[in-house]
């Protein structure tokens, strides 16, 4: 991967950020750029980081935190210290000792029965995790995430039992992939469930992860504060 190609689809996509941002009559501040950098080199990542970016995703426990490991002998701490690490992918209960205070956010609590893990992780290590509930919303089988009509319940028991984890909002993949606008109806659904679940326990829930590299625009213009994007500032995945 050559330094001036990652660097340039980086910039063009900072630029179609802004400009999604200018449309929906939104601050860029509002919206934080998650570079999803699965199936990657951490090379990549330290060049990322040198150009600004702060905000990074994986998708596989194991790669993420090899991918660390890596990144502590390609670059010194000035270039990396700041890096904030989000976990974008599908989270096993039976891994959750790997997962538990090491990122800034997760994006995939789907179930009681994970929440309860990483409650029992996070207290016996005396740990807090910020977390977002992913939604499933066509309920589509092959997808992971709480189907809508349990989304209450499982809000329930976070609030009820897990004092240790600290639940900042949603986050959904939409059944369309980078089909731009007609993702938007998801967006917009996954909106309304964030303000229901806003009156309902009075709590700010400020953060929607929604939108990729096809569809982030239409993911702005619908709210989102967390956009997730990978090929088009990556390139294709290596593996």
């Amino acid at each position: 991967m050559r330094d001036g190609d990652l660097l340039g689809r980086y910039e063009r996509v900072l630029e179609r950020l802004d400009a999604a941002c200018a449309a929906a009559g939104r601050r860029r501040e509002e919206v934080t750029l998650v570079a999803v950098s699965k199936l990657h080199p951490a090379s990549a990542v330290v060049i990322l980081a040198a150009a600004g970016q702060r905000d990074f995703g994986e998708n596989y426990m194991q790669e993420a935190l090899q991918k660390r490991e890596d990144m502590a002998t390609l670059a010194d701490s000035a270039a990396t210290e700041n890096i904030r690490w989000h976990f974008t992918g599908h989270l096993q209960s039976r891994k959750t000792a790997s997962a538990a205070g090491v990122f800034v956010l997760l994006h995939t609590l789907d179930s009681c029965r994970l929440a309860c893990a990483l409650e029992n992780r996070l207290a016996s290590c005396g740990e807090r995790q910020a977390v977002l509930v992913q939604v499933n919303l066509a309920a589509e089988p092959q997808k992971s995430g709480v189907m809508t009509e349990n989304l209450p319940a499982l809000v329930d028991y976070i609030m009820e039992y897990c004092p240790h984890l600290e639940l900042r909002g949603l986050m959904c993949l939409p059944p369309v992939f980078d089909a731009g606008e007609a993702a938007r109806p998801y967006f917009a659904r996954l909106y309304a469930l964030r303000e229901d679940l806003r009156a309902r326990l009075s709590l700010p829930l400020p953060d929607l992860s929604m939108g990729m590299s096809g569809d982030f625009a239409a993911a702005v213009a619908e709210g989102a504060s967390l956009v997730r994007i990978g090929t088009d500032i990556f390139g294709p995945r290596l593996a």
